[in-house]
């Protein structure tokens, strides 16, 4: 007897299988999208396009391969900023017949995709800085400098409006990483700048270029690994299977689980399913009550699907399975 249950943030309402006008009987259509980080989507959007126009322009003018090449990478901020946004407008949309869990998905192929796209772009500035060092191109030193502080100001602006979500949400976290990496870029070309215009060491702008493609890559390897993971509905970081597990099979009414899975719904949701069997034939709503309510706040686990059993039903109906 599956008994579902979606939490809707609200300790005083537990869902035991109401219908509520979905096809299959339990809703999926609430969503936990971080709705309050559309403004910086779009100002980041807005801003790098100006960036990037502003880049190429300049960089032609004086001449700076680096610049037109960091124009490039920040088209490709521009992208996954779009990308990462249209997931939380996916992410907001109602359940269906056909896709019963929403688009709340969306939100991890996101951050897998913003991952990609900034190792991506960083694996080209490091290419062109290594074709650089080999012959090293007279550039327009102050024209950089002018040009790598505003970028400095734009990303690191940008970066702030995602700052608050980076730890809640991983597609924020992709959008944070990916501004916070691109100000790191613009203050090495600024450092750069400074020190050819003083010294006419050319070479120094695409060394520095390597240098900084090697921090960002071991700074997004994490993004990338823990996206990958939730991808392959892997339990999320943070969350010990075990610990849950152990707290299951320890409730007084409950002879044995098994069945247990977690994974995460979107890049802010965790979900679970789970076959109890009880040390009693009938089910008790207070003890589906007590788990669902234990699930969310010890374990942030709001989307709970949970069968009882009697005992002796697993061993005659469940022999094929683990």
């Amino acid at each position: 007897m599956p008994i579902h249950n979606d939490d809707h943030h609200d300790h005083d309402h537990e869902d035991h299988g109401d219908k509520h006008d979905h096809p299959h009987g339990h809703s999926h259509g609430h969503s936990h999208a971080p709705a309050n980080f559309g403004r910086a989507f779009a100002v980041g959007i807005a801003l790098n396009t100006i960036f990037v126009i502003v880049e190429v322009v300049y960089g032609l003018l004086s001449h700076s391969l680096a610049l037109v090449a960091d124009a490039g990478h920040n088209l490709s901020d521009v992208l996954g900023l779009g990308l990462a946004w249209g997931a939380t407008f996916l992410a907001k949309r109602a359940a269906t017949e056909r896709h019963t869990y929403g688009f709340q998905r969306s939100s991890v192929l996101a951050a897998l995709g913003n991952a990609i796209v900034l190792l991506v772009s960083v694996g080209a500035i490091a290419w062109e800085a290594l074709q650089r060092l080999r012959t090293p191109d007279p550039v327009g030193a102050q024209t950089i400098i002018w040009v790598a502080l505003l970028g400095i100001a734009i990303n690191a602006g940008t970066a702030l409006m995602f700052l608050s979500g980076r730890k809640g949400d991983l597609n924020v976290r992709g959008a944070f990483v990916h501004m916070a990496a691109d100000a790191l870029i613009s203050a090495g070309v600024v450092v750069a700048g400074i020190v050819i215009a003083f010294t006419g060491w050319y070479w120094l702008d695409p060394a520095v270029s390597l240098l900084l493609a090697a921090i960002i890559i071991y700074g997004t390897w994490d993004l990338l690994r823990e996206s990958i993971n939730l991808s392959l509905d892997a339990v999320p970081e943070g969350i010990d299977p075990a610990a849950v597990s152990e707290y299951l099979r320890t409730l007084p009414s409950v002879a044995d689980a098994h069945h247990l899975h977690i994974w995460g719904l979107s890049t802010t949701e965790v979900a679970l399913t789970v076959h109890l069997v009880l040390t009693e034939r009938s089910a008790n709503d207070a003890l589906l009550r007590e788990i669902n309510v234990t699930l969310r706040e010890r374990f942030r686990i709001g989307h709970a699907t949970i069968q009882f059993e009697s005992p002796g039903a697993h061993d005659c109906a469940n022999k094929d399975h683990s």
